[in-house]
């Protein structure tokens, strides 16, 4: 009994060193959003909302989160449609050769982002110029390995009879495909999806060295403020990140048990 209340005390510490170790950094920046000290965050100087309502006059700010959510919206979409594509025509390959395409898929993954980047752009340069499509291009290169990840344990899964059923009831291939493959997919589909945004959305080598001169998204802005200082409103505009975040994986649980309520 005593061994189980200190394994349980232990037990609860851990989590909240691990809680502490994840979102401390996270508090520092929500605080350093309505901190009054224009540059130097390390001193506190007041509780002011200033850094909020500056970033909505902010052209430079708005610009860059413009760019950045097109190029992760864009890239994830494409991204998501090439990488379910792949998933679904391994369905009808040999073990072999599904075990072949996934292991150059890895390999993406496991190499350094700056070489990528550097590659890609060595690539762009010798045929095209440098701009928002070459970073589209780019992006959609990095992060299709995520969605197929994401969708190949799903289409492992699937029960290919329903599909078969189908077909011999007369529907045509992208019909079945759209009616029965891609509805038991869908699960699969959404993380790789939401994971292929969030790592576009977050990528700064490949975006570094594939982006046109003149062309920012967030984190080459951010990387750019840090030698004179970053600005209050990179802060609030990171804190509002966080906290839309936040409300969306609350509101998406919350509909996740509701659903379980309603199928029990």
């Amino acid at each position: 009994m005593v061994k189980k209340k200190i394994r349980g005390v232990f037990s609860r510490c851990y989590l909240g060193l691990i809680l502490i170790i994840l979102y401390l950094p996270i508090l520092m920046l929500i605080i350093a959003s309505v901190n009054a000290s224009p540059r130097n965050k390390a001193i506190w100087q007041g509780f002011s909302l200033q850094g909020y309502v500056d970033l909505f006059e902010n052209e430079t700010i708005r610009q860059a989160l413009i760019t950045t959510l097109l190029l992760a919206a864009g890239a994830g979409l494409i991204a998501t449609v090439l990488g379910t594509m792949v998933c679904i025509g391994m369905m009808g390959m040999r073990k072999r050769t599904r075990a072949a395409i996934m292991g150059v898929t890895n390999i993406p993954l496991l190499n350094a982002d700056i070489v990528t980047g550097i590659a890609l752009m060595l690539l762009f340069s010798r045929f095209v110029e440098l701009s928002f499509w070459t970073m589209l291009v780019a992006h959609v290169t990095l992060i299709i390995p995520y969605v197929t990840l994401s969708v190949q344990p799903k289409a492992a899964q699937l029960n290919m009879s329903a599909y078969e059923a189908a077909i011999d009831l007369g529907a045509t291939f992208p019909y079945a495909v759209w009616k029965v493959v891609l509805p038991e997919l869908m699960p699969g589909i959404l993380t790789g999806f939401l994971l292929a945004f969030t790592m576009s959305l977050d990528d700064f080598s490949v975006t570094y060295f594939t982006k046109a001169p003149g062309i920012h998204t967030m984190s080459t802005m951010i990387n750019a403020e840090y030698r004179r200082g970053i600005q209050t409103e990179i802060y609030a505009l990171s804190t509002l990140v966080f906290l839309i975040v936040l409300l969306a994986l609350f509101l998406m649980n919350r509909r996740s048990r509701t659903a379980q309520r309603e199928g029990e």
